[in-house]
């Protein structure tokens, strides 16, 4: 069985002997994830500010370097010190970060289509994302299945979203390729594809919270360490209004009338409703954020949760302010990703500085203890 590996403690090497690259774990990829939605979010900002492009083509070709680097790395992991890759595997308290790996190589498909295309030109841009997106989506789909099961013999936590949320950003992000793909039946099956991965997520997403939210009433919060966490549910539901709303504007180009008018009224509804949930969702963990600094909160990997989901959130509120026409809440995209800016800025420079000075990956165990309970 699945839970017997999980409940099992995970087989390390003595710290002193293990190279730095077998402490590289799976939620590096976050990294890329971070700069990636910032790519997706400028080039698709609802306000046609100065600039945006810019941003947009400088945080592409970044988040592309970083998928690089990280994809050879990774795979020098797996083959030359498999039992420290399937250590983290095995570990409850790394696994679910595997599902960052999908969410990297999606949020680079998608930057790679509405960023990268001015770069590269649309038809190979929108080839290499739709590759990019079928790659992201197997990966994330494996991983929504086999991981959640590995997870039982640990603590329920925020983290424990990770693994499940790669669909739902399949759903967001294969909206956009739907105009690129053959009129008919391909267009059809992608849509109808998005739609069932956006409500596989939904379902699993509840499950899982119903998990953390009944262990954070019986036995309180997260560890100081991993309260960045608390904002990954932010990015369940800023990815979930995005989805609903750029599915419903892309079957217009799909279904008849009728049909895109019912789907986009409930992406509008869907938004709308979830959207206000998720004020008060980001109020709170903006709170939770601030108690933790004030005792004594430091740098470690899990800083990158503030990224992706602050980004979903302006992605959200992007697509259901187009959707609707409120300027209102266009403008709201565009404050979210100033604020999401401004702490990839510090997140991405506490990063640097531990790179160089060999904290994050030169001191053993280190890797681990971002994800850690």
């Amino acid at each position: 069985m699945l839970t017997t590996d999980a409940a099992a403690p995970a087989r390390r090497p003595a710290p002193q002997s293990a190279p730095a690259l077998a402490r590289l774990t799976p939620n590096w990829f976050a990294v890329v994830m971070g700069t990636g939605i910032i790519a997706v979010g400028a080039a698709a900002l609802p306000v046609d500010l100065p600039g945006r492009r810019v941003v947009a083509h400088a945080f592409w070709l970044l988040a592309v370097a970083e998928l690089t680097v990280l994809t050879v790395a990774f795979a020098t992991l797996w083959l030359r010190h498999r039992e420290h890759a399937l250590g983290h595997a095995r570990n409850p308290g790394t696994a679910p970060f595997f599902g960052a790996v999908s969410m990297g190589i999606l949020t680079v498909g998608a930057g790679t289509l509405g960023a990268g295309a001015d770069l590269i030109g649309v038809r190979p841009a929108a080839a290499i994302a739709l590759a990019l997106w079928v790659v992201g989506t197997v990966v994330g789909v494996t991983v929504a299945v086999l991981i959640p099961p590995r997870m039982v013999a640990g603590t329920p936590t925020p983290a424990w979203l990770m693994p499940v949320v790669p669909p739902m950003v399949s759903a967001a992000t294969g909206a956009a390729l739907i105009g690129h793909l053959p009129a008919g039946q391909a267009r059809l099956a992608m849509l109808i594809a998005c739609y069932a991965l956006f409500s596989a997520t939904l379902v699993a997403a509840a499950t899982v919270m119903v998990a953390v939210v009944g262990h954070a009433r019986r036995h309180g919060l997260p560890a100081l360490q991993a309260m960045p966490t608390v904002w990954i549910p932010l990015g369940v539901i800023g990815q979930s209004v995005a989805a609903a709303n750029l599915l419903g504007r892309a079957s217009a180009e799909v279904v008849g009338p009728d049909t895109a008018a019912a789907l986009h009224a409930f992406g509008v509804g869907y938004g709308t409703v979830v959207g206000g949930a998720g004020v008060l969702a980001f109020g709170y963990a903006c709170l939770l954020t601030a108690r933790a600094l004030a005792r004594g909160l430091h740098f470690t990997m899990t800083w990158w949760s503030f990224t992706f989901p602050i980004g979903t959130c302006a992605g959200g509120a992007g697509a259901l302010g187009i959707a609707t026409g409120s300027v209102a809440v266009q403008w709201l995209s565009v404050t979210l990703l100033a604020l999401l800016l401004g702490i990839w800025g510090v997140v991405a420079a506490h990063t640097a500085r531990g790179l160089w000075t060999g904290t994050l990956l030169g001191a053993p165990g280190n890797a681990a203890a971002p994800v850690s309970r």
